[in-house]
């Protein structure tokens, strides 16, 4: 058994004037079942909720205000599932909302719970409708349309691939809309390829995502070793062919160089609550040497932390040059109280504090 994570976007949701894409949809779901009868499974990772909702609201353009984004959202949220129910229902295939905030990924616990709620989906051969909790959430569209919620959830749940959805054939050299020279980028061995690229940022007025949304879950999900395909969605039986393995849109190859779980989930989902600024030297030792930050290479603390948040740490100076992010073992005012310091010197000052400032365990290079 397989297990494919389909992301939809917004501009397949839903067209330029919020109303649902049915036909659209309904051949997604019916390969959704295919796949289902087949013996594989897959969980779908939808946005459109906000564009459904400005449509019942009457609204033309996409709300900039948070809350009017949630209530759009809380509006056009109940519709939207009911479509994929109904559609997977006449495939005799039952359907379960989930609906996941920025907290329920950054919080060890409550991810740990979200596997265990969907891997039992899963056994029961039911098919989750996950999508973003925006009537909760404090910034607007945390995920990026979604992108790298998609790209979470494959992490979380193990997946074997990640398909991506969109009203595009796939990642091109620059954007296609306004540079007819643009040329698909057929695969993608290394994301550091595409530094060459000019990609397309385009969005419709109905969404918050773009290409480079795309892209970064597709870095996130290969460093995890999952391999994701950005392609077509309007086009019928894509799903099909691209869980098959034809070559459809772009593929992206699992990286050569993995990262745990934990540390994607630290690089790219939990939130820094401040900034510490280290000298070359420990920047060096960060860098080359895979070591762990000590308080006698702290320069500078910014921000107000608590042990066991995430911290960005940077190189001292004009540029802030990011080196990575890692957990803090100190709080704010703790390390401010160490910074420079040997290890001798800080255990005169806190006694039982740990030896490190971050741990090398946890931190990862940016």
């Amino acid at each position: 058994m397989s297990l494919t994570v389909v992301k939809l976007g917004s501009t397949l949701v839903a067209d330029d004037r919020g109303d649902v894409r049915r036909e659209v949809l309904q051949e997604v779901c019916r390969q959704v079942c295919e796949l289902d009868r087949t013996g594989d499974r897959a969980t779908l990772v939808t946005s459109g909720a906000i564009a459904l909702g400005m449509r019942r609201m009457g609204m033309a353009v996409r709300p900039r205000a948070i809350e009017e984004l949630q209530a759009s959202s809380a509006v056009g949220q109940g519709p939207l599932y009911d479509v994929y129910a109904a559609l997977l229902a006449e495939h005799g295939v039952k359907a379960a909302q989930v609906l996941l905030t920025f907290f329920d990924i950054t919080g060890r616990e409550q991810y740990v719970n979200a596997r265990r709620t969907l891997a039992k989906l899963m056994e029961w051969q039911v098919v989750p409708v996950i999508n973003e909790n925006d009537t909760t959430a404090t910034d607007e569209i945390s995920f990026g349309d979604n992108d790298i919620l998609a790209a979470q959830v494959a992490i979380l749940m193990a997946a074997d691939l990640v398909v991506v959805l969109s009203d595009v054939d796939g990642l091109y050299t620059s954007d296609p809309g306004s540079d007819p020279a643009a040329q698909l980028v057929p695969e993608v061995h290394d994301v550091a390829e595409l530094r060459s690229y000019e990609i397309g940022m385009s969005r419709s007025h109905m969404g918050s995502g773009g290409m480079r949304s795309k892209v970064l879950c597709a870095e996130m999900a290969t460093s995890a070793g999952i391999p994701v395909v950005i392609c077509n969605g309007t086009q019928p039986g894509m799903l099909l062919r691209a869980v098959g393995g034809e070559s459809v849109g772009t593929r992206f190859h699992p990286q050569a160089r993995r990262e745990s779980s934990f540390k994607l989930w630290l690089k790219y989902a939990k939130s820094a609550r401040g900034t510490v600024l280290v000298d070359p030297g420990a920047e060096r030792a960060l860098r080359e040497q895979g070591t762990s930050l000590l308080p006698v290479g702290v320069v500078e603390v910014d921000g107000d932390f608590e042990a066991g948040d995430a911290v960005d740490v940077a190189a001292v100076g004009d540029g802030r040059r990011p080196i990575g992010k890692g957990i803090s073992n100190y709080s704010a005012a703790e390390l401010r109280r160490v910074k420079g310091l040997k290890s001798s010197q800080v255990r005169e000052v806190l006694p039982r504090a740990s030896e490190e400032a971050v741990h090398r365990d946890y931190f990862v290079l940016a």
